[in-house]
Parts: C-alpha cells; sequence; structure tokens
C-alpha cells in the first residue's frame, strides 16, 4: 500500500504536452504546458503567458464548473456587478460585534454616495426599480421581469426618457413586455400600479411602440379565458370548452374589434350553462371589469357561430 510520502503534487506547470510542430530554430521538440511553450532542446520560448478561458473550479467541489458570483441580470442598473455589504452577521452566520457594525455602516453609506456614476445611470436604477415593483405586483416571471428591465433599458438608450415621467415609461415596459410575450394583462390592469396616471402610461407606451417598433401581436380572448376561469373558479371542463368557443369565434372572425375579456368572458358563460354549472353574466362580467350588456352582445355573436 502507497504511503503518504509517495504521493506527488502535481501543478499545472509541471504537466506538458507535446505539439505537432518542430522547433523554428534547432527543428527539436517543442513542449506546451500552462506558461509557456519552449523547446525542450534549445530552451526557445515561442508563446508564455497563456489565458485559462477554462471555468474556475470551486474549492470545495472540484466536479463542478460553476464560476464565483451571481450571473449578471438586466434588473440592475450595474449588472449586479456591484457589491453588498451586510450589516448583522458574517459569512458564517454569527452576530457581529458592535464595532464592526458601526465600521460597515460607514462602509455601507460611502458605497451608496458612490454607487451612481452619473446622473443617468441613476434614473435608470429607480427605473429599473419601478419595473421590478410592477412587475413582481403582477406576479410576472423572472424572465419577462428580464426583458421589461431589457426593454426600459432599450428605451433610455434611444433617448426616449427625456420629457417623460420614468414611473410611466417603467409602466408602458413592462406592459410592453406582456404584449409581446401573450401575457394577459391589459392596460386597466398594469396602470393603477404605476404612480402616475394611465394617460401618461398609455403615451409612454404609444412611444415605445412607434420608436421601437414592438413585435405585438393582437389580443385573443383565449388568452383571457385561463385568468378569469381561475377567478371565477370554473372547472376544467368548462375552461377547456370556453377556450374552444373563442377559438371558433376568432376563425369565424366575429371578435375584430372586440374587448378581449368581456369575449372570454362570454365564452366562460357559455360554456358554464353548456355544463350546467351556476355562473351568471353579472359574475362573468364583473371578472373581466365588462358591464353585463357586453357579455350578453358577445353571447349573442357566438350563437351565431356555434348554431
Amino acid at each position: 500500500m502507497p504511503t503518504r510520502d509517495s504521493y506527488e503534487r502535481v501543478f499545472d506547470e509541471d504537466v506538458q504536452w507535446g505539439t505537432t510542430k518542430p522547433c523554428p530554430e534547432c527543428g527539436g521538440d517543442v513542449r506546451t504546458t500552462a506558461v509557456e511553450t519552449a523547446c525542450t532542446d534549445c530552451g526557445l520560448v515561442m508563446d508564455d503567458q497563456h489565458v485559462d478561458r477554462g471555468p474556475t473550479w470551486r474549492a470545495d467541489d472540484p466536479e463542478s464548473a460553476k464560476r464565483a458570483g451571481a450571473p449578471l441580470t438586466a434588473t440592475r442598473h450595474d449588472r449586479g456587478l456591484s457589491t453588498r455589504i451586510g450589516s448583522q452577521r458574517d459569512a458564517q452566520g454569527n452576530e457581529l460585534e458592535n464595532e464592526k457594525r458601526r465600521r460597515l455602516a460607514r462602509m455601507r453609506r460611502q458605497q451608496s454616495r458612490a454607487r451612481w456614476q452619473s446622473k443617468r445611470e441613476r434614473n435608470l436604477g429607480h427605473g429599473l426599480t419601478e419595473v421590478q415593483r410592477i412587475a413582481s405586483a403582477l406576479g410576472l416571471a423572472a424572465s419577462v421581469r428580464e426583458q421589461a428591465c431589457q426593454l426600459f433599458r432599450t428605451a433610455q438608450d434611444a433617448g426616449l426618457l427625456p420629457g417623460r415621467s420614468i414611473e410611466a415609461m417603467a409602466a408602458a415596459s413592462v406592459f410592453g413586455v406582456c404584449r409581446c410575450t401573450g401575457q394577459s394583462w391589459l392596460m386597466t390592469d398594469v396602470a393603477p400600479l404605476a404612480r402616475v396616471s394611465q394617460a401618461r402610461v398609455e403615451g409612454a407606451y404609444r412611444v415605445l411602440n412607434t420608436e421601437l417598433g414592438l413585435p405585438t401581436p393582437p389580443v385573443r380572448p383565449s388568452q383571457f379565458v385561463p385568468r378569469l376561469a381561475a377567478e371565477l373558479g370554473c372547472t376544467d371542463a368548462v375552461r377547456r370548452q370556453a377556450a374552444q368557443l373563442a377559438t371558433q369565434a376568432v376563425d369565424a372572425g366575429v371578435t375584430t374589434g372586440v374587448h378581449p375579456a368581456g369575449f372570454a368572458a362570454a365564452c366562460l358563460y357559455m360554456a358554464a350553462c353548456s355544463q350546467d354549472e351556476p355562473l351568471t353574466q353579472a359574475d362573468a362580467a364583473a371578472a373581466a371589469e365588462v358591464t353585463v350588456e357586453t357579455v350578453r352582445k358577445h353571447r349573442d355573436s357566438l350563437l351565431t357561430v356555434t348554431g
């Protein structure tokens, strides 16, 4: 059995491998290490200071190939490259002493002062915070939040922020991404979450759509069926039948120029009636935030399609 003394530590500098090209001076063997490429006969150095472009191996887990630090994110103005200074506990979870807490408080104060390099970065940080707040209130996925933050960055780079409210542009960015990704959210759902009026959010969205050319597909009533069905407590059978009715209505061309949420409510009402479930027109209209007359009008349109 080998002893501990028989093992020998091998460094990256000691690992060598040969190359197919001979030495240009003497024609000898050329060996490459992690440090340099040199001839073993005459000692000619042909290349040195290699850049290791491989993964950063963690010391506690050599089999993993994860790099240290969090990945870059578009939700922060510095893309997550800044440092966060703690205040209560250290890395091991131990309570900090009073003197160390005061020192860290002074460090955080100095860091907050030097955090913004310009007013442009300050506006970007404020806008991204508003985007995340609105997206969190809507319950949007992390990928949608990233896209909304990136859209706000693009709007700032295009010079669309001067003369307009940052809060309105942030809400418009969230609504624009919801439209591009097929989310079932209307302007009346996003605008109340902003700290400005709905008219200013609508104006900011028109600027985004006109200047950036957002690829916004038309809103279909079928996009609102799952959300309204969950809010009304409908069964899966009613939800599936309502989605089929919405698809038939789109194919028949009777959904042009109608309120998509109101038409989805009418589809759910008709599906619930066919399944003998207790759903009234008033409940469906309240969930879609439309009037009962709107639901009744869309029901009559569906009756012409389904016969």
